[in-house]
């Protein structure tokens, strides 16, 4: 089983531990491409203010966010599993884990990032400020950029994947009929809506539920059922078209 995450906008601000190594980081097949992007990004930052800060979607007070982007080969790393943070990763808890959940976790989570493409929770890279749907000089729009890398690396990983990615970060790979994207929908009197920043809690209490549980769901219907078992509320999607996705709804009830 794979577990897909987003990064978070939100990170820690600084790391504690040796300068970045690409070498060393997971899907080593990707190393070329993080070079590209790693090296467009150190020069975006080091031109311009005013052209970092609109290709980056950043307003003047956080101009000083330019400066991690500035010096990424040289300053101090952490772990994936510490960079991040937000609700999301609140609500994962990987410090918490239990330890065979955690070893759990260094398998089968993977976060997408802008600029490193895909990690595991275990690699180490310095806080950086790139999101997926930049288009960053000269390489243009980020996930078409990653997707032929992505897919040449991710689509040889077996197993149920379980996508609880934002849109921006499903464009860089999308895994097929395989894949259960998960879908967050808060229901009051009986009406159903999308939501946002309760979806992120929520999908990190299923990553977290899935982790602890141990269990190896092999199909979709498989993962509802493991969900609700685990306290969650849940609707599998009718089948997809040829290619695609299923869909999986986790209903919180208020």
């Amino acid at each position: 089983m794979l577990i897909l995450l987003p990064p978070s906008e939100g990170k820690a601000a600084q790391g504690d531990g040796p300068a970045l190594e690409l070498d060393a980081l997971s899907f080593p097949a990707l190393t070329s491409a993080r070079e590209k992007a790693l090296d467009a990004l150190t020069a975006l930052a080091k031109g311009p203010e005013a052209d970092a800060l609109a290709v980056l979607g950043l307003s003047p007070g956080q101009a000083g966010e330019l400066a991690a982007d500035r010096r990424l080969r040289t300053a101090p790393t952490l772990t994936a599993a510490r960079l991040y943070t937000g609700v999301l990763y609140d609500n994962l808890g990987l410090d918490s884990l239990s330890a065979p959940a955690r070893r759990r976790a260094r398998r089968s989570v993977i976060v997408f990032s802008g600029l490193w493409g895909a990690l595991r929770i275990s690699d180490r890279v310095p806080p950086y400020r790139l999101s997926m749907g930049v288009r960053l000089p000269p390489l243009g729009g980020l996930a078409a950029h990653w997707r032929p890398h992505l897919a040449e690396v991710l689509d040889a990983e077996g197993g149920v994947v379980v996508d609880l990615r934002s849109s921006t970060y499903a464009q860089a790979w999308q895994p097929g009929s395989r894949a259960t994207t998960v879908r967050v929908l808060r229901e009051v009197d009986g009406r159903r809506s999308v939501v946002s920043h309760m979806a992120k809690a929520t999908r990190g209490a299923v990553a977290r539920s899935l982790l602890e549980s141990g269990a190896r769901p092999r199909t979709p219907q498989q993962l509802a059922e493991l969900l609700g078992d685990l306290g969650h509320l849940t609707e599998l999607g009718p089948r997809p078209g040829k290619g695609r996705p299923w869909t999986l709804d986790v209903v919180i009830r208020s």
